[in-house]
Protein backbone atom coordinates (compact mmCIF):
# COMPACT_ATOMS: atom_id res chain seq x y z
CA UNK A 1 0.00 0.00 0.00
CA UNK A 2 1.44 3.00 -0.80
CA UNK A 3 -0.28 6.42 0.73
CA UNK A 4 1.08 9.90 -0.67
CA UNK A 5 1.08 12.10 2.10
CA UNK A 6 0.91 15.87 0.45
CA UNK A 7 2.20 18.94 3.62
CA UNK A 8 0.02 22.68 1.45
CA UNK A 9 3.25 24.26 1.90
CA UNK A 10 6.96 24.91 0.78
CA UNK A 11 8.30 24.06 4.01
CA UNK A 12 10.67 21.09 4.77
CA UNK A 13 11.25 21.31 8.48
CA UNK A 14 7.17 20.99 7.87
CA UNK A 15 7.31 17.89 5.64
CA UNK A 16 9.71 16.41 8.18
CA UNK A 17 7.50 16.55 11.01
CA UNK A 18 4.16 15.63 8.74
CA UNK A 19 6.46 12.85 7.41
CA UNK A 20 8.03 11.48 10.67
CA UNK A 21 4.46 10.92 12.07
CA UNK A 22 3.02 9.31 8.55
CA UNK A 23 5.59 6.60 8.71
CA UNK A 24 5.19 6.10 12.82
CA UNK A 25 1.45 5.65 12.32
CA UNK A 26 1.65 3.48 9.40
CA UNK A 27 0.78 -0.22 9.45
CA UNK A 28 3.88 -2.78 8.51
CA UNK A 29 4.22 -3.01 4.95
CA UNK A 30 2.76 0.21 4.40
CA UNK A 31 4.77 3.02 2.07
CA UNK A 32 4.63 6.72 3.32
CA UNK A 33 5.31 9.06 0.25
CA UNK A 34 6.27 12.68 1.27
CA UNK A 35 5.29 15.74 -1.31
CA UNK A 36 5.58 19.21 -0.63
CA UNK A 37 4.74 21.71 -3.77
CA UNK A 38 7.59 23.10 -5.70
CA UNK A 39 6.02 26.75 -5.56
CA UNK A 40 3.34 28.64 -3.42
CA UNK A 41 3.64 29.12 0.18
CA UNK A 42 6.06 28.36 2.82
CA UNK A 43 2.63 28.29 5.24
CA UNK A 44 -0.69 28.96 5.11
CA UNK A 45 -2.01 30.96 7.27
CA UNK A 46 -5.23 32.82 6.18
CA UNK A 47 -7.49 32.90 2.88
CA UNK A 48 -5.24 33.87 0.09
CA UNK A 49 -2.20 31.66 0.98
CA UNK A 50 -4.87 29.04 1.12
CA UNK A 51 -6.06 29.45 -2.24
CA UNK A 52 -2.57 29.74 -3.33
CA UNK A 53 -1.68 26.14 -1.47
CA UNK A 54 -4.53 24.81 -3.04
CA UNK A 55 -3.20 25.31 -6.57
CA UNK A 56 -0.19 24.09 -5.79
CA UNK A 57 -1.46 21.05 -3.92
CA UNK A 58 -3.20 20.21 -7.07
CA UNK A 59 -0.39 21.29 -9.59
CA UNK A 60 1.22 18.55 -7.50
CA UNK A 61 -1.63 15.89 -7.50
CA UNK A 62 -1.75 15.64 -11.09
CA UNK A 63 1.42 14.41 -11.58
CA UNK A 64 2.19 12.12 -8.49
CA UNK A 65 -1.54 11.34 -7.20
CA UNK A 66 -1.89 8.89 -9.97
CA UNK A 67 0.61 6.21 -8.55
CA UNK A 68 -0.94 6.15 -4.89
CA UNK A 69 -3.77 4.19 -2.99
CA UNK A 70 -4.63 6.84 -1.26
CA UNK A 71 -4.36 10.91 -0.67
CA UNK A 72 -3.59 12.27 2.64
CA UNK A 73 -4.24 16.27 2.66
CA UNK A 74 -1.87 17.85 5.43
CA UNK A 75 -3.12 20.81 5.61
CA UNK A 76 -5.55 21.61 8.40
CA UNK A 77 -8.57 23.65 7.07
CA UNK A 78 -6.97 24.37 3.40
CA UNK A 79 -8.82 24.74 0.26
CA UNK A 80 -8.45 21.93 -2.77
CA UNK A 81 -10.25 19.15 -0.78
CA UNK A 82 -13.06 18.62 -3.48
CA UNK A 83 -10.68 19.47 -6.29
CA UNK A 84 -8.56 16.77 -5.51
CA UNK A 85 -11.47 14.10 -5.03
CA UNK A 86 -12.94 14.97 -8.83
CA UNK A 87 -8.93 14.86 -9.82
CA UNK A 88 -8.10 11.50 -8.59
CA UNK A 89 -10.14 8.20 -8.11
CA UNK A 90 -8.04 6.79 -4.94
CA UNK A 91 -9.19 7.70 -1.53
CA UNK A 92 -8.58 11.50 -0.39
CA UNK A 93 -8.58 11.88 3.06
CA UNK A 94 -8.18 15.51 4.31
CA UNK A 95 -7.27 15.74 8.06
CA UNK A 96 -9.00 18.06 9.05
CA UNK A 97 -12.07 16.00 8.37
CA UNK A 98 -10.10 12.86 9.48
CA UNK A 99 -9.23 14.36 12.84
CA UNK A 100 -13.07 15.76 13.34
CA UNK A 101 -14.13 11.95 12.44
CA UNK A 102 -11.72 10.42 14.79
CA UNK A 103 -13.00 13.25 17.71
CA UNK A 104 -16.70 11.97 17.15
CA UNK A 105 -15.76 9.11 18.00
CA UNK A 106 -13.99 9.17 21.40
CA UNK A 107 -15.64 12.53 22.48
CA UNK A 108 -19.50 13.80 22.39
CA UNK A 109 -18.52 17.05 21.83
CA UNK A 110 -14.57 18.70 20.56
CA UNK A 111 -12.80 21.61 19.89
CA UNK A 112 -9.72 22.57 17.94
CA UNK A 113 -7.08 24.71 18.73
CA UNK A 114 -4.77 25.98 15.72
CA UNK A 115 -2.35 29.16 15.07
CA UNK A 116 -3.03 32.18 14.09
CA UNK A 117 -6.62 34.09 13.87
CA UNK A 118 -6.28 34.70 10.57
CA UNK A 119 -6.85 30.69 9.82
CA UNK A 120 -10.01 30.38 12.24
CA UNK A 121 -12.64 31.65 9.66
CA UNK A 122 -11.32 29.09 6.86
CA UNK A 123 -11.43 25.88 9.21
CA UNK A 124 -14.87 26.88 9.92
CA UNK A 125 -15.61 27.17 6.36
CA UNK A 126 -14.04 23.57 6.02
CA UNK A 127 -16.02 21.77 9.09
CA UNK A 128 -18.91 23.36 7.98
CA UNK A 129 -18.55 22.06 4.27
CA UNK A 130 -17.69 18.51 5.20
CA UNK A 131 -20.80 18.26 7.65
CA UNK A 132 -18.65 18.44 10.82
CA UNK A 133 -19.18 21.40 12.61
CA UNK A 134 -22.41 20.54 14.39
CA UNK A 135 -20.34 19.02 17.65
CA UNK A 136 -17.67 21.43 16.92
CA UNK A 137 -17.89 24.20 20.13
CA UNK A 138 -15.23 26.36 18.94
CA UNK A 139 -11.81 27.08 16.98
CA UNK A 140 -9.17 28.90 19.52
CA UNK A 141 -6.02 30.24 17.95
CA UNK A 142 -2.92 29.89 20.12
CA UNK A 143 -1.58 33.22 18.38
CA UNK A 144 1.50 30.75 17.03
CA UNK A 145 2.37 31.17 13.53
CA UNK A 146 3.04 27.50 11.79
CA UNK A 147 7.15 27.85 11.07
CA UNK A 148 7.31 28.43 14.96
CA UNK A 149 5.52 25.84 16.02
CA UNK A 150 8.36 23.50 16.90
CA UNK A 151 11.24 26.35 17.98
CA UNK A 152 9.95 26.05 21.63
CA UNK A 153 8.00 22.57 22.33
CA UNK A 154 7.08 23.71 25.73
CA UNK A 155 5.72 27.31 24.80
CA UNK A 156 3.77 25.93 22.06
CA UNK A 157 2.15 23.11 23.98
CA UNK A 158 1.52 25.72 26.69
CA UNK A 159 0.00 28.13 24.32
CA UNK A 160 -2.42 25.01 22.98
CA UNK A 161 -3.57 24.34 26.25
CA UNK A 162 -4.97 27.48 27.58
CA UNK A 163 -6.97 27.63 24.35
CA UNK A 164 -8.02 23.94 25.04
CA UNK A 165 -8.77 24.60 28.38
CA UNK A 166 -11.28 27.09 27.50
CA UNK A 167 -12.84 24.69 24.43
CA UNK A 168 -13.09 22.11 27.25
CA UNK A 169 -14.79 24.37 29.58
CA UNK A 170 -17.21 25.67 26.82
CA UNK A 171 -18.15 21.92 26.42
CA UNK A 172 -15.73 20.15 24.52
CA UNK A 173 -14.66 16.70 25.57
CA UNK A 174 -12.06 16.20 22.85
CA UNK A 175 -9.82 18.51 21.19
CA UNK A 176 -8.09 18.27 17.74
CA UNK A 177 -4.97 19.98 16.68
CA UNK A 178 -5.55 22.26 13.85
CA UNK A 179 -2.66 22.69 11.98
CA UNK A 180 -0.13 19.71 10.60
CA UNK A 181 2.48 20.97 11.45
CA UNK A 182 1.57 20.62 15.12
CA UNK A 183 1.82 16.88 14.54
CA UNK A 184 3.75 14.94 17.61
CA UNK A 185 2.59 17.20 20.29
CA UNK A 186 -1.12 15.28 21.06
CA UNK A 187 0.61 13.40 23.53
CA UNK A 188 1.97 16.55 25.76
CA UNK A 189 -1.32 18.37 25.18
CA UNK A 190 -3.21 15.30 26.73
CA UNK A 191 -1.27 15.34 30.10
CA UNK A 192 -2.06 19.00 30.56
CA UNK A 193 -5.93 19.29 30.09
CA UNK A 194 -7.07 15.71 30.49
CA UNK A 195 -9.25 14.87 27.12
CA UNK A 196 -8.37 13.24 23.92
CA UNK A 197 -6.72 14.89 21.75
CA UNK A 198 -6.10 14.18 17.76
CA UNK A 199 -3.55 14.69 15.21
CA UNK A 200 -5.40 14.94 12.20
CA UNK A 201 -2.29 13.25 10.31
CA UNK A 202 -2.52 10.17 12.44
CA UNK A 203 -6.05 9.65 12.13
CA UNK A 204 -5.89 10.57 8.20
CA UNK A 205 -3.07 7.56 7.98
CA UNK A 206 -5.57 5.31 9.42
CA UNK A 207 -8.84 6.44 7.77
CA UNK A 208 -7.02 6.04 4.56
CA UNK A 209 -5.44 2.62 5.48
CA UNK A 210 -8.95 1.12 6.30
CA UNK A 211 -10.10 2.34 2.94
CA UNK A 212 -7.90 1.17 0.94
CA UNK A 213 -8.09 -2.42 3.19
CA UNK A 214 -11.85 -1.90 2.23
CA UNK A 215 -11.38 -1.56 -1.85
CA UNK A 216 -12.47 1.73 -1.98
CA UNK A 217 -12.25 4.71 -4.19
CA UNK A 218 -13.44 8.12 -5.01
CA UNK A 219 -16.97 7.72 -6.07
CA UNK A 220 -16.76 9.41 -10.12
CA UNK A 221 -21.15 9.74 -10.11
CA UNK A 222 -21.90 13.41 -9.10
CA UNK A 223 -19.90 16.21 -8.10
CA UNK A 224 -16.81 14.33 -8.03
CA UNK A 225 -17.38 13.20 -11.88
CA UNK A 226 -13.77 13.82 -13.75
CA UNK A 227 -13.32 16.91 -15.45
CA UNK A 228 -13.63 17.72 -19.08
CA UNK A 229 -10.09 16.27 -19.99
CA UNK A 230 -10.84 18.41 -23.12
CA UNK A 231 -11.09 21.47 -22.26
CA UNK A 232 -8.83 24.10 -22.55
CA UNK A 233 -7.07 25.31 -19.50
CA UNK A 234 -3.76 27.24 -21.36
CA UNK A 235 -0.73 26.58 -18.79
CA UNK A 236 -2.27 24.13 -16.40
CA UNK A 237 -1.44 21.62 -14.98
CA UNK A 238 2.30 23.88 -14.06
CA UNK A 239 3.93 20.98 -12.93
CA UNK A 240 6.75 22.69 -11.54
CA UNK A 241 8.37 20.12 -9.99
CA UNK A 242 6.60 18.76 -6.71
CA UNK A 243 9.40 17.65 -5.00
CA UNK A 244 8.94 13.59 -3.18
CA UNK A 245 10.60 12.81 -0.56
CA UNK A 246 11.29 8.93 0.38
CA UNK A 247 13.58 9.91 2.89
CA UNK A 248 12.37 12.55 5.22
CA UNK A 249 15.80 12.42 6.70
CA UNK A 250 17.35 12.79 3.62
CA UNK A 251 15.19 15.43 2.22
CA UNK A 252 16.40 17.85 -0.18
CA UNK A 253 15.13 21.07 -1.79
CA UNK A 254 15.68 21.37 -5.82
CA UNK A 255 13.35 23.91 -7.68
CA UNK A 256 11.64 24.42 -4.51
CA UNK A 257 11.04 28.88 -4.30
CA UNK A 258 9.85 30.07 -1.35
CA UNK A 259 10.97 26.67 0.67
CA UNK A 260 12.62 27.22 4.19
Amino acid sequence: MKILVVNCNTSTDTSRAIGAIARATASAGTEIVMVQPGWGVSSAEGYYESYVSAAAVLDALSEHGPVADAIVLAGFGEHGREGARQLLTAPVVDITEAAAIAAQLVGHRYGVVTTLSTTVAGIWDSLTLSGMSARCVGVRAAGIPVLDIHDDVHETAAALATEAEILVATGADAIVLGCAGMAGLDVALEQRVGVPVIDGVQAAIGLSETLVRMGKSTSKVGPYAPPNAHKPRPGWPLRQSAIVALDIDALTTTNTPGSS
